[in-house]
């Protein structure tokens, strides 16, 4: 079964938790053990696991990285986002988890994050649930 999540970012850069909105598609489909595979098929966006209890978490990730990769380094690329393709590359553009007991599995303070890295931008997020034969 393949889904889709429509994301809407407000910022340049944002880590939006849609663990909420994954499980409400994995709710409905019913599957109770199987794997549940996320993928961004965006350039300048990506999909990571981590923290979801302390808000200071998302913030301190997306400030680092902007850090890391600033938006006026010296890039070649000219349309003024390269910083945004290398954090896409440095988060990565896809996530797998299990589904156990018609769950995900998480650790007790795990969430998924899509992340926005060139926004305000409206995105989708492709989700693929596949059932234990």
């Amino acid at each position: 079964m393949l889904h889709y999540i429509q994301v809407s970012s407000r910022s340049r850069n944002e880590l939006i938790d849609i663990t909420s909105r994954v499980e409400d598609l994995l709710r409905i489909s019913g599957v109770s053990s199987g794997i549940c595979h996320l993928y961004c098929p965006h350039t300048t966006a990506g999909i990571t696991v981590n923290e979801g209890a302390d808000p200071d978490v998302r913030s301190d990730i997306s400030r680092f990285l902007e850090t890391l990769v600033p938006v006026d380094a010296s890039f070649a690329h000219r349309e003024g986002n390269s910083d945004a393709h290398v954090k896409s590359t440095l988060v990565g553009a896809s996530e797998t988890l299990i589904i156990e007991n018609g769950r995900l599995l998480l650790g007790t303070w795990q969430a998924v994050y899509f992340c926005e890295f060139d926004g305000p931008r409206s995105r989708k997020v492709a989700v693929k649930i596949i059932p234990d034969s």
